[in-house]
């Protein structure tokens, strides 16, 4: 059965201007995580920019990651979509390409009801044949969930687990404990927001959904390893060694900020898509020098 704790790694989706993925680079991209052993890899989510890429080229994606990986991490793949149908089609598209799972953001225009978000869930975990993860990410889809909400969704069949924002730190004790009073028991319950997960992950959260571990796969594990041994103090202290780059990630976007560190480390030459610009040179000397300053693997 599919069980998605610990460290799910979130890469970019390196592409050309005309939203065609890299494959070289998304195989460069993707060999450290799988070597380094992450839990799973979240591959076109909000870092991986689904939203900007074609039906054909999410699916293409999918496959070079796939054979990338060959069975080391499971993919957990996102099908957000403005339209049920499309997001039905996008599910069966990321299973038959290879994904564990499918990462599902309610995508829309028209601000959505509860309600809404329910059959939404409801019709793509019963249609579309892929294990469903929730996922909660309010600064993109301006929907924010309920505990109450994630709790009913939590008990649809197909559905997996939850990706949701990590809560400040003053308020992760409780905000963790709401969300798993909400779910079934042993329902896992992650957090993204890297700025925030460790408190999260002491807190009790299943997993951390990370942007940073796209890149440093190995440092994040280290965390994570430390939060499942009940190590609270050494999970915050690895957390507050990286507090340079998560001051970063705060002031010019996480997206961003990677995309100028995938190119300093070598891994791959690519723009964020349009109208994404890159960050102004003087910035991309800033995160260069920050992460001179860091040991980061």
């Amino acid at each position: 059965m599919l069980r998605l704790t610990g460290l799910s790694a979130f890469p970019i989706t390196p592409s050309d201007t005309d939203g065609r993925v890299d494959a070289a680079a998304l195989r460069r991209l993707l060999e450290p995580l799988a070597t380094a052993g992450v839990d799973s890899i979240g591959l076109l989510g909000s870092t991986g920019t689904y939203a900007y890429l074609s039906r054909d080229e999410r699916r293409r994606a999918v496959e070079i990651a796939a054979e990338t990986v060959s069975g080391r991490a499971p993919l957990l793949v996102g099908i957000g979509a403005l339209r049920t149908d499309e997001a039905i089609r996008l599910a069966r598209d990321a299973r038959a390409a290879g994904a564990a799972a499918g990462l599902l953001a309610p995508v829309s225009y028209t601000p959505l009801t509860e309600d809404e978000v329910l059959a939404h869930f409801e019709a793509v975990a019963g249609e579309g044949g892929l294990p469903l993860v929730i996922y909660d990410n309010p600064t993109t889809t301006h929907f924010c969930f309920s505990p109450e909400l994630i709790g009913r969704i939590a008990r649809l069949p197909g559905v997996a687990a939850a990706k949701c924002p990590a809560p400040g730190p003053e308020a992760a004790a409780a905000g963790v404990a709401a969300l798993r009073t909400a779910v079934p028991r042993g329902f896992p319950v992650g957090f993204s927001g890297d700025w925030n997960a460790a408190e999260a992950l002491i807190a009790g959260g299943a997993a951390w959904f990370s942007v940073a571990a796209g890149l440093f796969p190995q440092t994040c594990l280290a965390l994570v390893r430390a939060a499942e041994a009940g190590d609270a103090n050494r999970t915050r202290a690895l957390n507050a060694s990286l507090e340079p780059l998560w001051a970063l990630f705060k002031a010019y976007s996480s997206l961003r900020v990677v995309y100028v560190l995938a190119e300093i480390l070598g891994l791959c030459r690519a723009e964020p898509p349009r109208p994404i610009r890159p960050l102004a040179r003087e910035v991309q000397a800033e995160i260069a020098g920050t992460l001179r300053a860091l040991s980061l693997s």
